[in-house]
């Protein structure tokens, strides 16, 4: 972590008697405070040198929304004005700002306002779902603006002190502090590709989009989440890391319009206690590759299936999230050492990561316009293709890109645009020409939302 010197009364002296080094950088041990004066000691300074740079998003738009009532009389969806406020943090001196995908997700008029009280328009640059950063650009910048250093070393612990900094249920900009409560966190539902940091310091409602920022002033994470039975903070909050921040800022900034994320061409489970026993570990660690993509970079790199990753580039991996994490971080073509375990035996394999093969275009579709799916457009899956619908990149199909209204496929059948057809009568799918000319009676394996049924054509 990048280190700054602050004013001698600051609040990140830990203890009376802990040595300070000669150019003002504390020592790396951590030690909790020894006594009253350092109990008193203030977050001030980290705060003066951070909050400038976290600003107030807010976002309106125009969206169609279907209104019960309304719809008795066969109206069909009206316009509603929506809007939208949140949080961001000025990365770039040029008016560059991180905040969330969800903020400005559906918006059609972006407003920033700085901690000095003033306003900016905003357009988005560049918006990433899969991890819910979405990258401004403020309009009419004219200066040089106050900006937070992104630290994406990694070298956090867990119990370190984090302030998060926001725009809490819009009264305006609120600092809270905390501790960095777990770190890695992949199982929360928020993303099948998020490795999160997870704080106690109290985030509500409009602090999305904020930062998380260390003792030295610097941004580790953009808050993004919480696990709340109110709505309001209850002390367990998740933070997108500042690594998976850095990636979709240097995306956007060097004029990319979407995320290429590399992967690696492996698919597992987490190693359960009866799999370690079964596998002689000493504890449940790592993931168990089930499946490895033929000529993918895991192939290539020698993995197979029944192999134990345990960790990429060192930091340990349990889960599929967290491969896909470690991962995604990287940029195509750059090499990640994999760590297995394979019959037992440690080894490190260096593995060259590269994009998802395959097109994920979905003008690519062809429509079907006769048979029992007249009216559905259909696209053969890919692993790219599976991976932007957030999808299985190992699926295998035809996924439906889109259905009109009043099609047979959508009145008579009753598929649904993101609908993965897998088989016709038992017969594996492949091919969008397999599905012409269906005739009535015929039954399609559908996956929908991961799970699976099936329909049939009459």
């Amino acid at each position: 972590m990048k280190t700054r010197t602050f004013a001698l009364a600051a609040a990140l002296i830990f203890s009376a008697s802990a040595a300070v080094a000669q150019d003002g950088v504390f020592p790396d041990s951590r030690v909790v405070p020894g006594d009253a004066l350092a109990m008193k000691s203030s977050f001030a300074p980290v705060v003066r040198t951070a909050a400038p740079a976290v600003v107030n998003v807010s976002a309106r738009g125009v969206q169609r929304v279907q209104d019960p009532f309304w719809s008795m009389f066969g109206q069909g969806p009206r316009a509603q004005q929506v809007g939208s406020v949140g949080s961001g943090v000025i990365v770039r001196d040029t008016g560059v700002v991180v905040t969330n995908y969800h903020v400005i997700n559906g918006m059609q008029q972006i407003k920033v306002v700085l901690n000095d009280r003033r306003e900016f328009e905003a357009r988005v640059v560049l918006a990433d779902e899969r991890s819910d950063i979405a990258v401004l650009q403020l309009e009419g910048v004219n200066e040089r603006l106050p900006t937070l250093s992104i630290d994406d070393r990694e070298e956090q612990q867990i119990g370190d002190l984090v302030l998060a900094i926001g725009n809490p249920f819009g009264v305006g900009q609120t600092v809270t502090n905390g501790i960095i409560s777990a770190l890695n966190r992949t199982d929360t539902g928020i993303s099948d590709s998020g490795s999160f940091i997870q704080t106690d310091a109290a985030i509500n409602p409009g602090n999305s989009g904020g930062a998380l920022v260390d003792m030295d002033g610097d941004l580790i994470g953009i808050n993004t989440a919480i696990f709340s039975r109110s709505g309001s903070s209850s002390g367990v909050g998740f933070a997108v890391p500042a690594a998976a921040v850095r990636r979709v800022v240097d995306s956007a900034v060097g004029g990319a319009t979407a995320v290429v994320r590399p992967w690696l061409g492996v698919k597992g489970e987490a190693v359960s206690a009866d799999v370690a026993r079964s596998l002689g570990l000493d504890r449940p660690q790592g993931l168990v590759v089930t499946e490895v993509y033929a000529g993918g970079p895991g192939d290539r790199a020698g993995l197979q299936t029944g192999d134990v990753i345990t960790a990429i580039d060192g930091a340990e991996v349990n889960d599929q999230g967290g491969l896909n994490y470690r991962v995604g971080t990287h940029e195509p073509d750059e090499t990640v050492r994999v760590s297995v375990l394979r019959d037992g035996r440690a080894q490190t394999l260096d593995a060259r990561v590269q994009s998802l093969p395959g097109n994920a275009e979905l003008e690519n579709a062809t429509l079907i316009q006769s048979g029992g799916l007249s009216g559905a457009q259909v696209l053969g899956l890919n692993p790219a293709l599976a991976d932007s619908l957030g999808g299985d990149p190992f699926a295998s199909g035809v996924i439906v890109g889109r259905v009109a209204g009043n099609s047979y496929a959508s009145r008579g059948v009753g598929l649904r645009a993101g609908d993965i057809i897998m088989a016709v009568n038992e017969r594996p799918v492949s091919s969008p020409q397999q599905l012409v000319n269906l005739p009535r009676g015929s039954q399609l394996l559908v996956e929908r939302r991961g799970q699976r049924g099936v329909l049939v054509v009459r």
